[in-house]
This record gives C-alpha cells, structure tokens and sequence, in this order.
C-alpha cells in the first residue's frame, strides 16, 4: 500500500537526513524499496561494494543501476557514509581498510623502528617523500595533529590508523597526501582547525619529561606557526609577532608555559582585529605576561593607552 503524500515527504526527508542525497534521488530510492526507508538507505550500498549477504543478483544488480543513474553530485555525500560503513565493519561485514592501512604503515618503518612506531629518520621520510609535507613551517604541525604523533620526530600505529579511518580517504599514500593539502589549504582561514593545530605544537614539541618549552623553541614554533601557510599574527598596520618576540628579548627570561602558550593565541586573534587593543584591561583574565606586553607596547606607542581615553572622553 503505497503512503500518503505526507508520509512520503517524512520517508523522503529521513533518507537526506541520513544519507545526504538530494530529494530526486532520495525519492526514487523510497518507492524502489516498497516504501520502507532502512532498507532503501541499506541495500544500495550493500550493492555499491558487492557486499555477499545472501540477498539475490538480480535486488543487487537493480539497485547498481539505480545508483548509476544518478550523478555523484546526487549521492556522493551518500557513497562516503557508505565507505565509511564499510571501513569500520558494518553488519553486512568486516572491511580490508584496517589491514591496508597496516600493511601501508609496515611498509613506512624501517627496520630499525618498534613494530607499533615509526621512529625519527621514518617520520621525517614519510612526512617529507610520501605526504609533500614541508617540515620548516606549519604543515608540520597540521600533520603531527592530525596522526596525534607522540613527538616531532615520531608516529604510532594507533595514531597512524585512527586518523587515515576517520579521514574516509583510500589507503594510500596520495590519498593521505591529498588530504593533507586540504587542510593545509584551510589553516589561515579556519580559526577552530589552527587553534587545533596550534595548541597540539606545544603537546608534541615539548621534551618528554618537561611540562613547558624553551623560550627558544617556543619561538621557532610560532615563527612556523603565525606565518604562511598557517595565520599570520599581522595586519595592514602592525607585525605583531615581531613585537611580541621582541618584547620576549628584552622582558622575559623564562620558558612557555602551556597557559601562556594557548593565551598568546588568544591574544593573537583579538590584536590581529583591534590595533587599540581596547580589549585588554587590567581584570582581565590574562596571564602576567600579556599584561606586561600589552604595558610594553604601549610605552612605545603601540596600542591606546589609558591617556588617550580620558582625552578623547
């Protein structure tokens, strides 16, 4: 019995909720399946991989042509939750990606790596020859990030094949490079991707057994970090970033701890927007150092001071 006009249009949006297929195609799928929607958004992807569930040829190769007489732009977004399934072992069975990833990653070790690990000279191979990553600025960092590396010059298999599955991309080293492009792409225009990418510099650059950087290398990471491909901590009127450096040549003699390391972050998006830094006060919940920067600047004449105020009030 076929459904209301109603009860269609509730079958209809479910499937693009579910599988983000346009209307056309998500109709067409409903009445192919007599009207029941988990078998409509089900069946066609058994098909799509040559799933063996003891369903007949002839249901598969109908929905196989079904599928092939929509464009990908139909149901595209519809074959990657499809993969996806598949990849992490779906009712209909196990997928391959997990071996092939763990053969992928066998073949990046070295013979001189732990089973589970590539070590330094690996990792730098497998960054720079198979990923086109360039290791002296912030692609570094958005690739560590992404494999959830241990240190700079590590990567685990865990981390390695968490993030190729989640990704949703072949097992292969330019799918895997591709991606990475992408990302790259996005870093100086994607605030929540570079905070990301930022704050894991400082999980991953410290040394394991310290709790903060050296000022030395804090600013060899933000030299990577505030500069192309990543965000610059710069506008038409200031550098920012020199100021900043500059400040910590003359005032501060510590290390970065992981506090000042986010805030300065904090600090760079507000300064980028507003060269009066009018968001600045002194009961703010900015660290001592930032205070002590905002205090430098401004007895330099960078930024509004309090006097400026009380004189344009």
């Amino acid at each position: 019995m076929s459904p209301t006009a109603a009860q269609l249009r509730t079958m209809v949006n479910q499937f693009m909720a579910f599988t983000g297929a346009n209307e056309r195609a998500a109709t067409k799928f409903i009445k192919a399946s007599n009207y029941k929607v988990n078998e409509a958004v089900d069946e066609p992807i058994v098909a799509a991989h040559g799933a063996d569930d003891g369903r007949c040829n002839s249901a598969g190769a109908l929905w196989t042509r079904i599928m092939q007489s929509f464009s990908a732009a139909d149901i595209g977004p519809w074959l990657t939750y499809g993969n996806r399934y598949f990849h992490q072992g779906g009712s209909n069975g196990p997928s391959t990606l997990d071996a092939d990833l763990d053969s992928l990653f066998d073949s990046l070790r070295s013979e001189n790596d732990s089973k589970d690990q590539m070590e330094l000279d690996s990792t730098m191979s497998y960054l720079s020859n198979d990923l086109k990553v360039n290791i002296e600025n912030a692609e570094l960092f958005v690739v560590l990030e992404l494999l959830q590396a241990p240190s700079v010059g590590e990567i685990s298999r865990k981390g390695y094949l968490d993030a190729w599955k989640a990704a949703d991309v072949q097992a292969s080293n330019e799918e895997h490079a591709k991606y990475v492009r992408g990302l790259v792409k996005s870093l100086s225009t994607d605030p929540v991707l570079f905070k990301k990418v930022y704050k894991y510099a400082f999980v991953v650059g410290r040394e394991k057994d310290q709790k903060a950087l050296s000022l030395e290398i804090a600013n060899v990471y933000w030299d990577m970090l505030f500069a192309p491909p990543g965000m610059e901590w710069k506008n038409a009127h200031r550098d920012w970033l020199a100021l900043w450096k500059q400040f910590l040549a003359e005032k501060w003699t510590r290390s970065v701890n992981r506090d000042m390391w986010n805030m300065a972050l904090e600090f760079a998006f507000k300064s980028i927007d507003d060269d009066s830094l009018s968001f600045w006060n002194e009961d703010g919940a900015w660290p001592s150092v930032i205070d002590d920067f905002v205090e430098w600047c401004k007895a330099r004449g960078v930024g509004k001071s309090e006097q400026m105020e009380v004189d344009g009030a």
